[in-house]
């Protein structure tokens, strides 16, 4: 199989996800580390080794905790890997220019997160 129809299998099965009006699995349950990144590509933004950082860490604190880390939590993660200068929500919103509930929440296939503690 060619790399080109790997991700045409790949687009075809992000048609198929349940998604709300703007493009969030209603399941984070249907994600796998195959649509990153194709989401990824939906919201215009590619992805460097940090956004891919920030969104695994998304995807394993949700698989510990049953819910989506508040950007504060993400910061202080970003703060023991990256160091203080790295931990900012300016660097945070140089990564996700949209916002971290708005991008890196929906790439990493979380619900649309309903509070905007998220993003503060």
């Amino acid at each position: 199989m060619t790399q080109a129809s790997v991700q045409a299998s790949v687009a075809n099965r992000l048609e198929t996800l349940e998604r709300d009006e703007e493009g969030f699995l209603l399941d984070a349950g249907d994600w796998n580390s195959e649509l990153v990144d194709l989401l990824a590509a939906e919201t215009g933004l590619p992805l460097t080794e940090e956004r891919r950082a920030i969104i695994h860490y998304i995807r394993d604190y949700y698989e510990t905790n049953q819910s989506v880390p508040e950007a504060r939590v993400v910061l202080k993660h970003m703060q023991q890997h990256w160091g203080r200068d790295k931990a900012t929500r300016r660097y945070l919103y140089q990564l996700f220019p949209r916002g971290y509930g708005q991008q890196a929440c929906k790439i990493a296939g979380m619900r649309k997160p309903r509070k905007l503690m998220l993003d503060v």
